[in-house]
């Protein structure tokens, strides 16, 4: 059981993690031993980055994932505890756009998200301890609002965002919790 401390975050990355390993073992890609030892390293351990080495070795599961959300007009926008693909493309001609990855479930590593965004905000917000990557972003009008963190704990999920904005602002914070 995960301490009283723990986030809601916390709790279901290490949920997920504790799932991974045995369905790892059963496909053959790790040892016995090793899972004991990967299983142990995921209940005990305090921090992501100690959930993510102990997934580390693993193939990706669903490496290849890519969903599109588009819309012409109107709002784009998830939030809470949804499942954040490996590729996530945003097309939106008309309107806003808000991810909000803070509760969201992101198996992987690396999370690519590539905006097409013609007018309109969009609002990203990244879990608090992400590495985020705007260097492939083209914006035509407005440049992006994110400062990098300057206390940012290794080991969170690197958030690489590409793609084109025409008319609006990409704002981009990290969570607070």
């Amino acid at each position: 059981m995960a301490p009283a401390s723990a986030s809601t975050a916390q709790v279901r990355d290490r949920d997920t993690a504790v799932q991974r390993l045995p369905e790892a073992y059963a496909e053959g890609q790790i040892p016995h031993e090793e899972l004991d030892d990967r299983l142990h390293q995921v209940l005990t351990g305090k921090t992501h980055s100690e959930l993510v080495s102990a997934l580390a070795s693993l193939p990706e599961k669903n490496a290849g994932t890519t969903s599109t959300i588009a819309a012409a007009g109107g709002r784009i926008r998830r939030r809470g505890a949804w499942r954040v693909p490996r590729i996530l493309k945003v097309a939106s001609a008309f309107g806003r756009v808000h991810l909000d990855l803070s509760r969201a479930v992101i198996e992987n590593p690396v999370v690519d998200i590539e905006l097409q965004l013609g007018t309109g905000r969009a609002k990203i917000t990244v879990p608090r301890d992400a590495i985020v990557d705007v260097e492939d972003l083209h914006t035509g009008w407005k440049d992006t609002l994110y400062k990098t963190r300057r206390r940012s704990r290794p080991g969170g999920p690197r958030i690489r965002i590409s793609g084109t904005m025409g008319f609006g602002r990409l704002k981009i914070r990290h969570a607070r919790r």
